[in-house]
């Protein structure tokens, strides 16, 4: 009996050792890091035709964006792939799931513009009051660094003099970093989109809002200093720079060439395909999908289907989850636009015949 006990527990061990090795392999698919050469060839490969929105969405508007990962984190997975779409309130949600690799994916080219200046800020920036202050342009105050709060931070680069001549300076640090250090061949469009984006974020300061840049967009008066000192529903500050450690996650992978921004119609057909592919070949699991408010526009274009047919080709489990603003949506204390949480591998079975 013991002897078969023995016999018995060894082969479970064995089968444990085998199935772990099994994962870590398949985990292991996904890339540490990626080369400038493949970043830039996954981004341009994955890419669709630049599209038009109504606004720049050079930032949020989503007041409550918070309230939301308390129970995204019960629900999804961290260390797995996080897909999204628009600006910043990305890095909020990729500082608490702290994912492996991420695609950010805009139906303007001028969202990808915006990703690579967040690119080479976050890498040319030692701590959190650096970044603030280079993204506005300001000159660090000598009051905040590593070691104060996010409220502390804003307050003092709020009250900071805006600067042309740091202004000029930093717009051609950003694009040397991004052409010279990395290498990616900006085209003359590209070049402009940077100059526009940071133009705005120089002009405006933190006081910057939804509608700014006056291309279209209508804001409801919230600023990034709003939506970076803003809280969940229980007081905790949450946002990607409340502090350090949310901070360094984004630092960390822009410096691996993890965050790869993506041109792409929703309901297309090549963007999100073409990173389903890619997932499905290196064995990765989407944990969250940031839709915003897209499905609103996919659905009063009739649209709606094609957009789910595309996320049926990501790989999915029961924890993959989509992350979504909508008016009356559970998270949030507005009238506008709060969030809300969907299973991704059960919606997608809801989608029509394929056209």
């Amino acid at each position: 009996m013991r002897t078969r006990r023995t016999f018995l527990l060894a082969v479970f061990t064995l089968f444990i050792q085998i199935t772990t090795t099994a994962a870590l392999r398949a985990e292991d698919k996904l890339p540490a890091q990626l080369s400038d050469e493949e970043f830039w060839k996954l981004s341009s490969e994955f890419s669709e035709q630049d599209g038009t929105f109504r606004s720049d969405n050079l930032l949020s508007n989503e007041n409550y964006f918070q309230f939301v990962i308390p129970p995204l984190l019960e629900l999804s997975k961290t260390g797995n792939v996080y897909m999204g779409v628009g600006p910043e309130q990305n890095f909020t949600y990729i500082a608490a799931l702290k994912p492996k690799m991420v695609f950010l994916i805009d139906i303007r080219r001028g969202n990808l513009d915006l990703q690579l200046v967040y690119k080479a800020l976050f890498e040319m920036s030692g701590n959190r009051a650096e970044f603030v202050a280079k993204l506005f342009a300001r000159k660090q105050p000598s009051s905040i660094g590593a070691s104060s709060s996010v409220q502390q931070i804003f307050d003092a680069v709020s009250n900071a003099p805006s600067n042309d001549e740091l202004y000029a300076e930093n717009l051609q640090a950003i694009k040397d970093h991004l052409m010279k250090k990395h290498g990616f061949p900006l085209s003359p469009l590209d070049l402009e989109g940077i100059d526009w984006v940071y133009s705005n974020f120089h002009r405006y300061g933190t006081r910057i809002n939804y509608g700014s840049s006056g291309r279209g967009g209508f804001g409801n008066g919230v600023t990034y200093a709003d939506l970076m000192v803003a809280t969940d529903e229980q007081g905790v500050f949450r946002s990607y720079l409340a502090s350090e450690e949310n901070f360094n996650v984004l630092k960390s992978l822009e410096q691996k060439n993890l965050i790869v921004p993506v041109v792409g119609n929703f309901a297309g057909r090549k963007a999100i395909r073409s990173v389903g592919k890619y997932l499905q070949e290196k064995q990765g699991l989407v944990a969250a999908f940031y839709l915003s408010n897209v499905e609103q526009y996919l659905r009063q274009d009739g649209i709606w289907d094609d957009f789910c047919h595309n996320v049926a080709t990501l790989p999915l489990d029961d924890g993959s989850t989509f992350i979504r603003s909508e008016r009356g949506a559970r998270y949030g204390l507005g009238s506008g636009l709060n969030s809300d949480l969907g299973n991704m591998a059960s919606e997608v079975k809801t989608c029509g015949p394929e056209k």
